[in-house]
């Protein structure tokens, strides 16, 4: 992913903020290279196209999850489950001695938080992503998640 587009996803984290206005991106895009109008538009249209940014409102926009999942690093997991989901229990307490021992991050999402994801996954869950590639559904195989990991690792 080119720079200027890396570092206007991650302002969305940067800030805090769900929701950015256009002189806000405008800014973070001028501050890491795109110093005229038409880079920043390209840039913006860029993201909305791979589906990374949507709009939300009057000169607003919100970083999509497939946004959050392009700046996942290779050791980053990412679990989309919900509460009370026996098998996203299950998957979450065999995932935890592997990430511990393979120092990966884990990132819960609770899919019921918002439309876009219950719409995504629905009653699908939970789902693991590691980086930005889905790894596991439903049950989590120990023995493949280990090789997925020790190839991630590399």
């Amino acid at each position: 992913m080119n720079p200027i587009a890396r570092a206007a996803l991650e302002a969305f984290e940067e800030t805090g903020d769900a929701r950015l206005d256009r002189a806000a991106l405008d800014g973070v895009l001028a501050r890491n290279g795109a110093l005229c109008r038409e880079t920043s538009d390209g840039v913006l249209g860029d993201l909305l196209r791979e589906g990374l940014i949507a709009p939300c409102g009057s000169d607003k926009w919100r970083r999509t999850e497939a946004g959050r999942l392009a700046l996942a690093g290779r050791m980053d997991l990412t679990l989309y489950s919900r509460p009370g989901c026996h098998l996203c229990d299950d998957m979450k307490a065999a995932l935890a001695p592997l990430a511990r021992e393979f120092g990966a991050r884990v990132t819960e999402v609770d899919i019921d938080q918002a439309e876009e994801l219950r719409s995504l996954y629905g009653n699908d869950v939970p789902v693991l992503f590691l980086g930005n590639r889905k790894a596991a559904k439903h049950r989590l195989d120990t023995r493949q998640m280990r090789r997925q990991l020790e190839e991630a690792r590399r």
